[in-house]
């Protein structure tokens, strides 16, 4: 399969269905909705796949990539993807395992951006953002967005993070959090 991103740039693909890369036109109106934020950005691709939303980061100007994935020989393929677009100037990782426990590594630092996509049908919405709330992962002004089923919306309220806006594409839903303001 051939999978091409923002500069008509082709990404390494894995056979077959281990891994299920975003669909182009969801790509796309995510990279439209957060177009003013990602010049710069430090982007975290949670349950990354091929590492197409990373590398489209890093092709739209983020600073910094870090993907997490569960599935070693999609480790890398984005590591591949990752190194064909990244400049001299920008930095990325690749995390393989799992999620919660690399979610763990990263404490302590802070993302202007995270996209998580796991498997429709897991268990990992609800403690990845508790995750990601605990460990203090979303700065001041970033958001997080979520890939799902629109039929499945298996998230409870998170005490931290509220969603700031909820679109549907087809076979695919993408809502997105932001951290909760302190109302005094």
């Amino acid at each position: 399969m051939n999978l091409r991103i923002y500069g008509n740039r082709q990404l390494k693909t894995l056979p077959g269905m281990t891994t299920r890369p975003t669909l182009a036109k969801v790509r796309e109106a995510v990279f439209n909705i957060w177009q003013n934020n990602i010049d710069g950005c430090r982007w975290l691709d949670i349950c990354a796949g091929i590492g197409s939303m990373g590398a489209e980061a890093l092709c739209r100007g983020a600073s910094l990539a870090i993907a997490i994935e569960k599935y070693n020989p999609a480790c890398a393929i984005i590591r591949q993807n990752l190194e064909l677009v990244a400049s001299s100037s920008q930095e990325f990782q690749v995390l393989q395992g799992d999620v919660l426990k690399r979610l763990k590594v990263l404490e302590g630092q802070q993302f202007d951006l995270i996209y998580f996509d796991p498997p429709y049908a897991s268990d990992l919405y609800q403690p990845v953002l508790e995750a990601i709330a605990q460990y203090q992962l979303l700065a001041p002004t970033s958001e997080i967005a979520v890939e799902h089923s629109p039929e499945r919306w298996p998230i409870k309220s998170i005490p931290t993070l509220e969603i700031c806006r909820e679109k549907v594409y087809g076979n695919t839903a993408l809502t997105f959090f932001c951290p909760k303001e302190d109302k005094i």
